[in-house]
């Protein structure tokens, strides 16, 4: 069962537009595409798999890796900024498990956020008035609590669920979404990006 599931992972890993006769290069994939959330799912992978490495799409481009106290994204800084949304630009992205971010300077990822039509399901708003209507406290207290108002939401762009082909094959729940939040490791920054997952499911729809 692992030697099926590791030969799928090489499947979902090989990009869309490879062809038999043409070697798939992670270097030639755009980033302001991977971020703007312009790519299938297998051809982001494929990037984001060689991104790392002595011969990674990091070394080929020059990127410089920066130290971070986030555990959860890997960070570089490129050669030069690169266009990402509207007027905004960045020489600052980071990989997470799922997917690639602009780390863009703007304190306030609202700004960013509206006319993307993403709210925030981290909003603290409905708390803050249930807490002062309670009597429990003033809002100017419940609010000189709050050190740091986190933002988190998303914007589903891909939802498809491919069966399996046959019994005992394997189907496949691909979700491509636009992202934007904030994060207690980046003061002062958005982080603005696309998540690009596939999950694995087994011949009766269920995630494995």
């Amino acid at each position: 069962m692992l030697h099926r599931l590791a030969a799928f992972a090489l499947i979902l890993a090989t990009p869309a537009f490879a062809q038999d006769d043409e070697e798939f290069d992670p270097a030639a994939v755009s980033v302001t595409d991977a971020i703007n959330c312009h790519l299938d799912a297998p051809t982001y992978n494929g990037f984001a798999l060689g991104v790392s490495g002595d011969d990674g799409v990091a070394t080929q481009l020059g990127w410089v890796k920066i130290e971070t106290d986030n555990p959860f994204l890997l960070e570089y800084r490129l050669p030069e900024p690169v266009a990402v949304t509207g007027e905004w630009q960045t020489d600052h992205i980071a990989f997470s498990s799922s997917g690639i971010l602009a780390v863009l300077d703007e304190p306030d990822p609202a700004v960013i956020a509206g006319p993307e039509g993403i709210v925030n399901k981290m909003d603290p708003e409905a708390l803050i008035v249930e807490i002062v209507a309670s009597g429990a406290a003033t809002r100017a207290e419940v609010e000189a609590e709050i050190h740091f108002r986190k933002f988190l939401g998303q914007r589903v762009l891909v939802d498809v669920t491919e069966p399996a082909e046959k019994p005992g094959g394997f189907g496949t729940h691909t979700v491509i979404a636009r992202s934007v939040s904030n994060a207690t490791s980046h003061p002062g920054k958005t982080l603005y990006g696309c998540s690009y997952r596939i999950e694995l499911l087994d011949g009766q729809g269920n995630p494995l």
